[in-house]
């Protein structure tokens, strides 16, 4: 087996997810390219991916964060843009993780529905939630005849 030298030592990679009407990939790429410092940046069709010292890739977040806060997502990933144990251009077909990150693209316009609602809300005028869920015991007697209803 090859021996693994990591090449990004004390670095992070995250991935920033963009799902919005009023932002595009393309406007968040621009604005982190404006304040990015000592970060390499990839563009991609869901957003940005970036990489760097931990603090200069937070302080570029946090930047591009404040043009939709609640339509602008962040990810941690595991390795660097153009990794050769995961770069399509290597591997060939979809990247690995492509199709979850499809399918979080599909959840994420209800959380930011959720995040939009949370802003519009006092804390006052929410009810408590009711607690429907009780410690239920199951009888010992129904247990029986769930289990001899078993087919054998």
């Amino acid at each position: 087996m090859t021996d693994y030298n990591p090449a990004n030592v004390g670095t992070v990679t995250r991935y920033v997810v963009v799902e919005s009407y009023n932002v595009t990939p393309s406007d968040v790429a621009i604005r982190a390219y404006e304040v990015a410092k000592s970060v390499m940046i990839k563009e991609n069709c869901f957003g940005l991916v970036i990489m760097g010292a931990e603090v200069d890739v937070d302080r570029v977040i946090a930047e591009v964060r404040m043009m939709d806060p609640a339509h602008i997502f962040v990810k941690d990933r595991g390795f660097p843009p153009g990794d050769a144990r995961r770069c399509r251009a290597s591997l060939g077909g979809a990247r690995p993780g492509f199709h979850g990150i499809e399918f979080e693209m599909g959840i994420l316009p209800y959380i930011s529905h959720a995040l939009e609602e949370l802003d519009t809300r006092d804390a006052a005028t929410v009810p408590a939630p009711v607690q429907t869920l009780s410690a239920h015991r199951l009888d010992v007697y129904t247990l029986k005849k769930m289990i001899d209803a078993q087919e054998p």
